[in-house]
């Protein structure tokens, strides 16, 4: 298999785990320095999940909570709609809480925008039938220009495709040579 060359490759944004903490902590600054302190984090998964314990631990917020969305499927290839999966996040004791939201980029920012509406216009179910209103505000590493959604915080916005540390590399797999597990 040829490896292609950088002039075959497209240009990326790339975030290193160095620029990686550098940004969440930037990102935890403007937050805190709006004024406006979640006592909730929701990630929203999976991208979200690492960019919201990174927030998480520099607000020192410990209440955290998980919306797994699948959206895209590939490079630009998506879903027609984002789609909750399960497991649902309980949110039995998230009444009268401030939320933050968070997710690694709003690109087409349709997944952020589900997820906020959802909290905004439904509040989170306590049980499935009854829904505790929420004051909710949304916070992305990367905003896409063509986002349908703008965040209340962004850490910086690109126009590129984003190589994220965490995600840069393909799935690991029993054909890469690594053992079966038993």
């Amino acid at each position: 298999m040829a490896i292609p060359t950088d002039a075959a490759r497209p240009q990326r944004e790339v975030l290193t785990w160095q620029g990686f903490g550098d940004a969440t902590r930037e990102l935890a600054r403007s937050i805190s320095d709006s004024g406006w302190m979640p006592d909730l984090v929701i990630a929203v998964a999976r991208g979200g999940l690492l960019p919201a314990g990174a927030l998480a631990y520099a607000l020192d917020v410990k209440a955290m909570g998980t919306m797994n969305v699948e959206f895209y499927t590939g490079i630009g290839q998506t879903l027609p709609e984002p789609q909750l999966l399960p497991p649902l996040m309980d949110v039995s004791s998230v009444v009268g809480r401030k939320v933050l939201v968070v997710d690694d980029v709003a690109d087409s920012g349709r997944t952020l925008k589900m997820v906020m509406e959802l909290l905004c216009e439904h509040g989170l179910s306590l049980d499935g039938s009854h829904a505790v209103p929420v004051e909710a505000r949304s916070a992305v590493l990367y905003t896409k220009r063509h986002s349908v959604i703008s965040p209340d915080y962004s850490w910086r916005e690109t126009g590129l495709w984003i190589s994220f540390p965490w995600s840069c590399r393909p799935p690991v797999t029993a054909e890469d040579g690594a053992a079966p597990k038993d």
